[in-house]
């Protein structure tokens, strides 16, 4: 896409990657993505603010020649992931005078993974301050958005952040800025949810520190420039909080109908007790969106046949994402069943210890699910109106 200009001598001159449909071969993209790129052009001296997926550097440097960009003195960096790094090579090639702008453990990342030499940098700490003649950039370390060296640049004249992979979103479009905001809302959800959920309580203290900046415009590294902020910091600060909904996510598999008909009846019995429920069948489920669902519920109840004494391999991998991203879930149960026996609920719990949850007392039946078998998810059900009850979500 061309270069746009969002203020006198500030552009845009990422690019866009409409088909791109899996992100670090983990993570779906059903939008596909931008890699953003900002142009600040001051009175003495010209920057980039980060660079593109290696894939795109031919339309970064196209964007950069059909603004008249002759001269590039500093390349700020960041973030030393190679969808915003993996250009800065070709970067310095084109410009050869440009000097690598970035604090030290970002600088170090660099070097090992693109082999940029020590004396392309300029190396800065939280605080610090870059001329550009009228202009002023100020760099805010923020480790663990989503790397332990990343860190925001702040445009001080024109109040624009740029915070590289935080308020980020996977959305191609050819608009410029975040205009249809309920959409934005999902994908940046998604985004957050995918990406930025582990580092909740750290993205919390990053949120007090950008208090004491004025904001005019939050320009990430992927998806569009929010030219209201405040929509997207409302948005974080409600994610990142440590209040959850009267909802109960139950992630499931059945091989032979009898925890399918669990889930059935545990559907309904929640229903019936005002809870929100959402059932994500794990053989069909795009990951993605149970993440999304995870980000605000007080429940996650996980269900799973036995396969050779343990749970379904899907299972597995389901218990073992929710357990990385770390949502603020508050408690968390297991239904299934088994042919002849097996440790399948105690495995499945044992693989939670990141989420700091209260386990409700499971229920594992012996194959088809029997009418005992369904008072039993009853009980399941009240036990967890009880517990959302007590956290005040009712």
């Amino acid at each position: 896409m061309a270069a746009r200009e969002m203020k006198p001598g500030v552009y845009w001159v990422g690019a866009n990657h409409w088909d791109r449909r899996l992100f670090d071969e983990l993570i779906p993209l059903p939008d596909g993505t931008t890699y953003n790129a900002y142009v600040i052009k001051g009175s003495e001296r010209t920057t980039l603010v980060d660079s593109v997926d290696p894939e795109k550097e031919d339309e970064l440097i196209e964007n950069l020649q059909s603004i008249g960009i002759e001269r590039i003195d500093y390349m700020i960096s960041n973030h030393a992931e190679q969808d915003h790094s993996g250009g800065i090579p070709r970067v310095l090639e084109t410009f050869p005078d440009a000097k690598v702008v970035t604090n030290l453990k970002c600088k170090t990342m660099l070097m090992d993974h693109l082999l940029i030499p020590d004396e392309k940098f300029i190396v800065v700490n939280d605080k610090d301050t870059l001329s550009l003649g009228d202009r002023t950039l100020e760099f805010v370390i923020a480790p663990w958005v989503h790397w332990p060296e990343t860190m925001l640049t702040y445009l001080r004249e024109d109040k624009i952040l740029f915070p590289c992979d935080l308020f980020g979103s996977h959305l191609a479009t050819s608009d410029m800025y975040a205009v249809d905001e309920a959409r934005i809302y999902e994908t940046a959800k998604r985004y957050y949810a995918e990406i930025m959920m582990p580092f909740r309580h750290i993205i919390q203290k990053h949120l007090k520190t950008l208090e004491e900046y004025n904001i005019s415009m939050i320009a990430p590294s992927h998806g569009p420039i929010h030219n209201r902020p405040k929509f997207i910091l409302d948005a974080y600060r409600d994610w990142t909080s440590d209040t959850v909904k009267n909802e109960v996510i139950l992630p499931y598999v059945s091989m032979h109908g009898s925890t399918e008909k669990m889930v059935k009846h545990f559907t309904d019995a929640l229903i019936k007790r005002g809870i929100t429920v959402k059932p994500f069948n794990l053989t069909k489920t795009d990951i993605g969106e149970l993440a999304i669902a995870l980000v605000d519920a007080a429940t996650i109840v996980i269900a799973t046949p036995t396969v050779l004494v343990g749970p379904h391999p899907v299972a597995v991998y389901a218990t073992y994402l929710a357990n990385a991203l770390r949502p603020k879930t508050k408690y968390a149960s297991i239904i299934g069943s088994y042919g002849w026996g097996g440790k399948m609920p105690e495995q499945i719990s044992s693989m939670l210890g990141n989420l700091k949850v209260e386990l409700v007392k499971p229920v594992i039946i012996k194959g088809h699910p029997k009418d005992g078998d369904l008072v039993a998810l009853d009980e399941l059900a009240d036990a967890i109106l009880q517990k959302h009850h007590e956290c005040q979500l009712l």
